[in-house]
């Protein structure tokens, strides 16, 4: 049995969560997302709450119930107060600023690299070394600090790179003569 999925979603107040068949839409002051429940799972608005049952009892119901309960759980969390990931960039020269909308890093290539963030993502550079990333969509935001970490991902001899603010980066020992 799933012990995330027994769990119900309390639904804050300031925020409306309506149900259209497999459908869960929630609305708050953020903004508004949506989340479809796969058809191994059912959910239901219990007053201030909302509960997820699974339909069949095989693996991957039992798999989706507290997966899709998260994820409710996710939307709310989203719609009232928004996700938010810190990169920092280590290195000599490194440095990051917007140039309007347009997130332009310098990381040791021969031209800058330059992002463009997608609808329902802000970034900032409050510092040259330092970019945040916002927004409401948990996965949304999880994806375009991946995307801006692979530009340059932190290497293992000198630590220069991007990485997430409070990532621990192994480093090795040099060549030796």
């Amino acid at each position: 049995m799933s012990r995330i999925g027994k769990k119900p979603v309390t639904i804050p107040s300031g925020v409306t969560l309506t149900q259209e068949g497999q459908t869960i839409k929630a609305k708050g002051p953020k903004g508004e997302l949506s989340f479809t429940l796969p058809d191994s799972v059912t959910g239901k608005i219990e007053g201030e709450e909302f509960s997820v049952q699974p339909l069949v009892q095989n693996k991957n119901g039992m798999s989706m119930w507290g997966m899709c309960r998260t994820m409710i759980a996710n939307l709310i969390e989203g719609v009232t107060n928004g996700y938010k990931k810190e990169l920092e960039l280590k290195g000599v020269g490194y440095r990051a600023q917007m140039k309007g909308s347009m997130l332009s890093m310098q990381l040791g290539f021969s031209h800058d690299v330059e992002f463009t963030p997608p609808e329902g993502i802000t970034i900032t550079a409050p510092k040259p070394t330092s970019v945040i990333v916002e927004g409401i969509d948990k996965q949304q935001v999880g994806q375009v600090a991946a995307v801006i970490r692979s530009y340059r991902k932190p290497e293992p001899y000198k630590g220069k790179g991007v990485r997430y603010v409070g990532e621990y980066v192994r480093s090795k020992e040099g060549k030796k003569k």
